[in-house]
């Protein structure tokens, strides 16, 4: 087959693929992945590039009328026919997308505050012991010698693998017989054996979310954090969500094992950065923990993930045993344990537990609402006598995907909006004080609930005729423009379209119908919820009055909300560090009632009466009103 040479500007990376190829597989291949909420099947118009020069064939794919006329097209629709240069735009790149490593959460989680009650008893533990030498008459094998006395002066049976016995008797003699053992919590199953009084041992915290990777990488010894780093999700290239993963990895040949590997490179990619940074030898990290949804735990593992998006929607296994970090792949000690948080169901998955271990919501006596707004609306509603959860599939939307000009919240992104009610200019609040980029989540939330105050849209989301040259018609509909293309770092208009207020009331209204569920199937008010906890970035750059105002949260006093960061991080932290926290969660899993939303009526009648702003029943949001811009302009 034709193999042609891609050049790829700014960066000058060539690749040669051959005919036929995509040019997002090529971009792939040269390490440039581009952004695509559809996993390339041309509906997102996410990964527009301009081809230069070169032989191509487009065909088709959705992309706005005015990004054509500039000589665009999408790069999954894009096919390699011969040579070509090819620009991608700053605005196209996956790369360009930061992970918040800090927030601002009100639930801090220093090591103190993380361990709170729990006792400092990490994954592994180190154990020295002074080994009798052997003679001609005392002539126990090394291995029996070493477990004899971890037994006399530990009161531990050891397990040995093959790894570690290949490693035994050199090590023995080089340390003299003084050796210090470094044993699996619960196993006591052997991982590494050093000379007396070296040895270091670390663990790893990995928070595996859909969008983002974030690793943590604690001390097992003093319990104390020594870094972080995140990054995006390198399975993202194959779709935003976790539906258009399931059906790339169920329907391409040898597409599960192209995210497994996706997911593996960025988990590896980060834990080489910090240990490099650090000067820690992989054999010196000896655990980790992994707390991730549903589908990516399965994804991450090679496991068939085809009936979680198929009724009734069953996971392959919801708790899983002790893996070794060699089965994982994950590129540190061979043996080190790892411990995959439990899921509840196909869509509340591990990385709920943990944030609901981190929060201790099982050990409160307040009615409390813990909730994860992302992809899926993922909440559980309980205290320490019961537990229920759920999720809703709000979309992508309040991560800035499947919006025209969405971004995540990163530098350059709108974080906040203001309109004068007389003259219905815009102020922008972007994330570094530069020049917008696009507008993330919280910044979404907030101009929907400006557009509302201001009268520019009804409270069924429509635009009304208003006089300001922001709001205009094109071809796609009607779109209000919040900065002009001189103002943006990206020389285009930011906008919000008909079609994105749309599909953020659709997804405010999920997250709400949700809730409403929730308390329905329980017989409670929403009055009776003592506090709300919410999880994640996104809660970072929150406004919670505007969140109310769309309808997206319940209508509660400002200070029953508590901003607790990224939960999911947090608890498999605390998981990593002592082992009763493990063993908590593993309860916590067990004893969380799962409510299925597709099943009955509930859910979509909640759903139905949630499309318009912020309700229908406006009893229910006594704090905001009918929400007639007239009448707010006139006061």
């Amino acid at each position: 087959m034709d193999q042609f040479a891609v050049t790829f500007l700014p960066d000058n990376i060539t690749v040669r693929v051959a005919a036929g190829t995509s040019i997002m597989e090529a971009a792939n291949q040269a390490g440039l992945p581009l952004k695509s909420t559809c996993g390339g099947a041309g509906t997102c118009g996410r990964c527009a590039i301009k081809v230069q020069e070169g032989k191509v064939e487009v065909r088709g794919g959705h992309l706005p009328a005015r990004l054509r006329e500039e000589g665009y097209s999408l790069a999954c629709q894009t096919m390699v026919m011969g040579d070509a240069i090819i620009a991608i735009p700053p605005e196209s790149r996956l790369g360009r997308h930061q992970v918040l490593l800090q927030d601002k959460g009100r639930l801090q989680d220093s090591l103190t505050d993380l361990l709170g009650s729990y006792p400092l008893d990490p994954a592994c533990s180190v154990a020295s012991l002074v080994l009798p030498e052997p003679t001609l008459t005392e002539n126990t094998s090394d291995a029996s010698r070493l477990l004899a006395t971890l037994r006399k002066e530990k009161g531990l049976e050891g397990q040995l693998d093959l790894v570690f016995l290949q490693e035994l008797p050199d090590s023995l003699r080089q340390a003299n017989w003084q050796v210090d053992v470094t044993l699996a919590a619960g196993s006591n199953r052997l991982i590494r054996i050093t000379p007396l009084g070296e040895t270091r041992a670390f663990g790893l915290a990995i928070d595996l979310g859909t969008t983002t990777v974030v690793v943590s990488l604690l001390d097992l010894r003093s319990g104390e954090r020594v870094m972080r780093k995140g990054s995006y999700n390198r399975q993202a290239v194959y779709g935003d969500d976790v539906i258009s993963r399931i059906i790339h990895a169920t329907s391409n040949e040898g597409g599960l094992e192209e995210l497994r590997q996706a997911a593996l490179a960025t988990i590896n990619d980060l834990i080489t950065a910090i240990l490099t940074s650090g000067g820690i030898d992989p054999a010196e990290v000896t655990a980790a923990t992994i707390a991730g949804n549903t589908t990516m735990t399965h994804l991450l593992l090679g496991i068939n993930p085809r009936y979680l998006r198929l009724q009734p929607y069953i996971p392959a296994a919801a708790e899983l045993p002790v893996l070794k970090a060699a089965e994982v792949g994950l590129k540190i000690n061979p043996l080190a344990p790892v411990q995959i948080f439990p899921a509840v169901a196909s869509y509340v998955g591990g990385d709920i537990v943990s944030g609901a271990l981190f929060t201790r919501i099982a050990s409160s006596e307040e009615l409390t609402l813990f909730i994860d707004i992302g992809t899926n609306g993922e909440m559980v509603l309980g205290n320490s006598d019961w537990l229920i959860s759920c999720a809703c599939s709000a979309g992508p939307a309040f991560e800035g995907s499947g919006i025209t000009c969405g971004m995540r919240a990163m530098e350059g992104a709108i974080e906040g909006v203001s309109i004068d009610p007389d003259t219905l200019e815009v102020e922008l609040e972007v994330i570094g004080g530069g020049r917008p980029s696009g507008i993330c989540g919280s910044g979404l939330i907030d101009c929907l609930a400006k557009l509302r105050r201001a009268g520019i849209i009804d409270r069924t989301g429509n635009f009304q005729e208003v006089a300001t040259p922001r709001l205009r018609t094109t071809d796609e509909g009607p779109e209000f423009v919040l900065a002009w293309a001189t103002q943006s770092s990206t020389q285009r208009d930011i906008v919000l379209t008909a079609a994105d207020i749309k599909n953020l009331i659709r997804s405010k209204g999920a997250v709400f119908a949700g809730i409403q569920s929730l308390l329905k199937t329980v017989s409670l008010e929403i009055d009776a919820i003592e506090r709300i906890i919410i999880a994640g970035g996104f809660g970072n750059y929150l406004h919670i009055p505007n969140a109310v105002e769309i309808g997206l949260l319940p209508d509660l006093p400002p200070e029953k909300y508590i901003f607790a960061g990224n939960t999911s991080l947090k608890g498999a932290e605390l998981a990593l560090l002592s082992q009763p926290a493990w063993q908590e969660s593993l309860e916590l899993a067990r004893r969380m009632t799962y409510l299925e939303l597709s099943a009955g009526n509930l859910f979509m009648e909640e759903f139905v009466s949630a499309l318009f702003l912020p309700h229908t029943r406006l009893e229910l949001f006594p704090s905001v009103g009918n929400g007639s811009g007239d009448e707010r302009r006139s006061g």
